[in-house]
């Protein structure tokens, strides 16, 4: 599979964009490409580092992933083009498996039966509500709040 590595950026509101509701509050992935994207999401809760997938974006679609205010300052996401190949990727590590999973922790992947997978941070800015834009390889994912 050719990789891909996209950079979040974050972008101001003049940009436009796909906003449902000013007053939501959630953390939502738009997949602004022709093809299915498996996306997976790592956080840190009260009880220490989850990681956990897959959520099935349909081609130029958005899921919500968190729905509810946001709590926390950073999220992690790692997501693979299923239909042309890719992905996009990042530097914090966590697990991740084949199939459906919500795994605990970020220790010792491997050994636990896991993969390990480098997930691409997202600053919300302690923001209540955000999105991230995943593109085509030539471009950035964009982040708005």
């Amino acid at each position: 599979m050719r990789a891909f590595r996209l950079i979040p950026i974050l972008c101001g509101l003049m940009l436009g964009g796909v906003w449902a509701d000013p007053a939501a509050a959630d953390l939502r992935v738009c997949n602004n490409t022709p093809s299915r994207v498996g996306v997976a999401l790592g956080y840190r809760d009260n009880q220490g580092w989850v990681s956990e997938g897959w959520y099935l974006l349909k081609a130029n679609s958005c899921e919500i992933l968190i729905k509810d205010e946001l709590i926390a300052r950073y999220y992690y996401i790692y997501a693979q083009d299923y239909d042309r190949g890719g992905e996009w990727t990042g530097r914090t590590p966590m697990c991740t498996r084949d199939k459906e999973f919500q795994i605990r922790g970020t220790e010792e992947c491997l050994a636990r039966g896991f993969d390990r997978t480098r997930f691409f941070e997202i600053d919300s800015g302690e923001q209540k509500s955000w999105t991230v834009q995943l593109g085509e390889p030539e471009r950035t994912p964009i982040q708005k709040k």
